[in-house]
């Protein structure tokens, strides 16, 4: 069993910050309108609360791998959903996320419900059957949730949310035991089989276990490896542009990618590419074009040749090169835009708004730092690695195209999922 992971509020927020008062002193006052809310929504009675914490996350590098057996490097970062809860005797999961209806979930009903997806119903009977099912304990409890982590921005707000409803459960019901990685999983299945979002399991590791990871999906179990980085020892900042596109309508576009390639591993009797190599490919390129289309082959060698960045981003980061890492997220920047062609739908051409951000990254940085399409890609939001000296001249060309506070400035987090411990009092 896992070691339970409990924080105080200055090791989980001010970490790495200039000023750990302030930083403590702002997440407090934000806790403390969290109980506020939740009063103020189930009632005044003064029982005692808990609280916690999950973490949105950044793709450094390994761009759509996750789902064909790949390689990714991720990390979480400084936005996280929070929540306060309490358990209940009656069967039910009741959550009240801040802007949204309350969502009740009864747990003697945890199969998939027709018309469910989409929805935070989904994830939470999603998270509870899979708690069932790896025979961990289940109960009734209520909380309400406030976030930080901004819808569609990539940062995978939907991830964090399965998690945070991951570690309420075990720290709830399974003395905070539940193993991070074990979380993560049951985080996937709901994803994709409640949600009805087909995505790998990246996003949920990276939220549930914290820092830079590193992981290897070639097995069921994947191999995750903690990788020791300090980005501000390397003069840049890490940023993530809000190109203001929609998602909307992009769930076929999505799942194409991961069937692309599934469709060329299964030519070879594969399930997945991480099954065969980038030569089998090659051999037999004109079958493949004539029998897939040149697309498929195409987002194919991507793969292959992401997965031998991702073991060169860790190696630099590793070895303190950080000239290399810049290297090595420009070239994946390259290959997606490129090869797997997740910058813009083809269904509608006349958008594309990551292109129109990534021009501005690259003009802006002056052929410093890097930049890349960040996450699923087709709509949403461009990462970038950006000077300090060019810092201030970034974000003001970024926000003059897209607006306010669409250029944000992250640190990564250390710590995935969590229970908080905030002062004693006002609980």
């Amino acid at each position: 069993m896992h070691t339970p992971t409990v924080c105080r509020m200055d090791e989980l927020y001010a970490y790495g910050t200039h000023d750990r008062e302030a930083e403590t002193e702002r997440q407090r006052e934000r806790y403390e309108h969290l109980v506020f809310l939740y009063r103020e929504h189930f009632g005044r009675e003064e029982t005692p609360l808990r609280f916690f914490s999950a973490p949105g996350r950044t793709e450094v590098g390994g761009n759509h791998t996750d789902h064909n057996g790949g390689k990714v490097l991720a990390a979480a970062v400084n936005l996280d959903i929070i929540a306060a809860a309490e358990p209940i005797e009656a069967n039910k999961i009741v959550i009240k996320s801040e802007g949204f209806e309350e969502s009740d979930v009864w747990l003697d009903n945890l199969e998939p419900v027709s018309g469910e997806k989409n929805t935070s119903e989904a994830i939470i009977r999603g998270m509870a059957k899979g708690f069932k099912e790896a025979g961990l304990k289940t109960g009734g409890f209520k909380a309400y949730t406030t976030s930080k982590v901004i819808k569609g921005s990539g940062l995978s707000s939907s991830a964090a949310f399965e998690v945070l409803v991951g570690v309420i459960l075990s720290h709830l019901f399974n003395e905070g035991k539940t193993d991070p990685v074990r979380i993560a999983q049951i985080a996937g299945v709901a994803e994709n089989e409640y949600f009805g979002k087909p995505s790998g399991l990246m996003d949920q590791i990276a939220s549930a276990v914290g820092g830079f990871v590193a992981v290897d999906f070639k097995e069921p179990v994947p191999i995750i490896e903690t990788v020791k980085a300090d980005f501000s020892s390397f003069g840049h900042a890490l940023c993530i542009i809000d190109t203001k596109g929609s998602h909307e309508g992009l769930t076929a576009d999505y799942a194409a990618v991961p069937d692309e390639m599934k469709r060329i591993a299964a030519h070879f009797g594969v399930d997945c590419l991480r099954r065969i190599c980038k030569q089998d490919v090659i051999l037999n390129v004109n079958t493949l074009r004539a029998k897939f289309g040149d697309r498929a082959v195409l987002r194919s060698l991507h793969f292959f040749d992401e997965n031998v960045r991702v073991d060169k981003l860790v190696h630099a980061l590793k070895n303190g090169d950080f000239p290399a890492f810049l290297g090595y997220i420009n070239e994946s920047g390259n290959s997606s835009y490129k090869y797997l062609q997740n910058i813009y739908s083809p269904d509608n051409v006349k958008s594309q708004p990551l292109g129109i951000g990534l021009n501005i990254a690259e003009a802006s940085l002056e052929r410093n730092g890097a930049c890349r399409v960040h996450g699923g890609g087709f709509a949403g939001t461009v990462q970038a690695f950006v000077p300090y000296i060019l810092l201030k001249e970034f974000k003001m060309n970024t926000e003059t195209v897209f607006g306010a506070d669409s250029c944000h400035i992250l640190s990564v987090r250390n710590v995935g999922g969590t229970e908080v411990v905030r002062d004693a009092h006002n609980s």
